[in-house]
């Protein structure tokens, strides 16, 4: 049975997180409690690299544009792209503040992303919403959360909603199946809810690794139950009353990429978060990807 999405009837929030929420779900993108949101923190998380397959996109005006005339959700940026480029956009495209980010220089057996922004740049710059990448299962964890508790505890000061990147990282979690296990996402899914996302963003975790037999019981065993559909239910079934955004992943066939992201959704999700795949591609060809999906969003 699919979990029923939360709806802001369902939450217990604040003014002011449920008047920025109300924004992000029904006046842009679908406009129907979904969300559709366009990431571009890429420069900084990868380098960039990222921008080679449409050198256009290593300009963030390509990205607002594409926000823009697409019609998402929102758009996220770290607080210097914010501050440079929001301006043209202000009230036609919300933003989402990323508050923490790292390079990809460094290896990820110490995962820990620093806090690069506060809430209060994010009110400062008109921002919806804020967003922070929680390395679950690192050995720096504990500092994570100490950083995320300041964090949270300025969005309910000033009635910001939270979007927890929630992703396992670290040598413990390889030992385990891997961060991409059902086990490492579905524990990731469950701390965002734990320690007070209002909406957490997930990878779909790869259920048919075999790397999935040296993750603790049950999960050992319980990959081998699994499809796309009941994986996906399984985390979102964790997340509870978080408002849960699967990531688009890597660059796959458009009728791959439509179906799994309508599984998402019929599973229980309530949005989509769409980077790389779709700014990577030339830009009439972006925006009709993106209107497909958004046709599939207030479908569902």
């Amino acid at each position: 049975m699919a979990n029923k999405r939360p709806t802001l009837d369902d939450l217990d929030l604040s003014l002011g997180k449920r008047t920025r929420l109300h924004r992000l779900l029904y006046e842009h993108g679908p406009g129907n409690g979904t969300l559709l949101l366009l990431p571009i923190d890429q420069g900084l998380e990868h380098g960039p690299v990222d921008f080679f397959p449409n050198p256009e996109s290593a300009s963030p005006a390509y990205q607002c544009r594409l926000a823009l005339e697409g019609g998402y959700s929102g758009i996220v940026f770290h607080v210097g792209l914010a501050q440079k480029y929001m301006r043209d956009y202000a009230g036609k495209v919300p933003l989402v503040l990323k508050l923490n980010g790292k390079t990809n220089i460094p290896p990820d057996n110490y995962a820990f992303s620093p806090q690069t922004a506060s809430v209060e740049d994010a009110v400062r710059l008109g921002a919806d919403a804020v967003g922070y990448t929680l390395y679950v299962g690192s050995p720096a964890q504990g500092e994570d959360f100490v950083q995320l508790q300041q964090i949270r505890e300025a969005c309910d000061d000033y009635g910001m909603p939270l979007i927890i990147w929630s992703y396992p990282r670290g040598e413990a979690i390889g030992k385990k199946g891997g961060r991409d296990s059902l086990y490492a996402v579905d524990y990731a899914a469950r701390v965002a809810n734990e320690l007070g996302a209002d909406v957490v963003k997930l990878n779909v975790p790869k259920f048919e690794d075999p790397r999935n037999a040296e993750s603790p019981k049950p999960y050992n065993t319980l990959y081998k139950e699994m499809d796309y559909a009941s994986a996906v239910a399984k985390v979102v079934a964790s997340a509870g009353k978080t408002m849960v955004l699967f990531s688009g992943g890597s660059k796959i066939s458009d009728e791959d990429l439509l179906e799994k992201a309508r599984i998402c959704m019929e599973q229980g999700a309530t949005g989509l978060i769409f980077g790389r795949n779709m700014w990577q591609r030339p830009f009439e060809e972006g925006l009709a990807m993106t209107a497909k999906i958004k046709e599939m969003l207030r479908s569902v």
